[in-house]
């Protein structure tokens, strides 16, 4: 979240979202608001506590990023989504080839078009977006502005 951090000490307001394959567990079995929500078979719940809220929602799977940012990220100057793979908007990649053997950068297919930059460690590596090396003196400077003009403009 290097990135986010950045663009915060820009004075740009960051909100981020991620897209998770299983149901998140951040409420425990047993609590109020767990009941609220499952045995209540509440709509929505939210749950305040000091300095923080956690909205709890029965939704069908919504894919989209850029409706999940209109509906509840909306007030944001900049909205960072991790995951959402497929969908078409603009990425970022980090590639470590400790970590996967390639890149998911798709090669010579339509969709390489909204790679905004690839972040890597490997010197070697081309592509046809922007490639940043964390070894490059003042990286993240760079991917902060390249998103920022790269942004998607979501209208209400």
């Amino acid at each position: 979240m290097a990135l986010a951090a950045e663009l915060a000490r820009r004075g740009v307001r960051v909100m981020t979202m991620k897209h998770g394959h299983h149901a998140a567990d951040v409420d425990h079995p047993g609590s109020d608001s767990w009941r609220h929500f499952r045995e209540g078979r509440a709509e929505r719940v939210l749950l305040a506590t000091p300095g923080q809220r956690v909205l709890f929602e029965r939704v069908a799977d919504e894919y989209d990023p850029a409706a999940l940012a209109r509906r509840y990220l909306g007030e944001a100057d900049v909205v960072l989504a991790e995951g959402f793979h497929r969908a078409p908007v603009p990425k970022i990649e980090v590639f470590r080839p400790s970590v996967a053997p390639e890149p998911m950068y798709p090669t010579g297919s339509p969709e390489a078009s909204w790679w905004v930059a690839i972040v890597t460690d490997d010197l070697d590596f081309q592509a046809d977006c922007r490639v940043v090396h964390f070894q490059d003196t003042m990286w993240l400077q760079l991917l902060a502005t390249i998103t920022l003009e790269r942004a998607q403009v979501l209208e209400p």
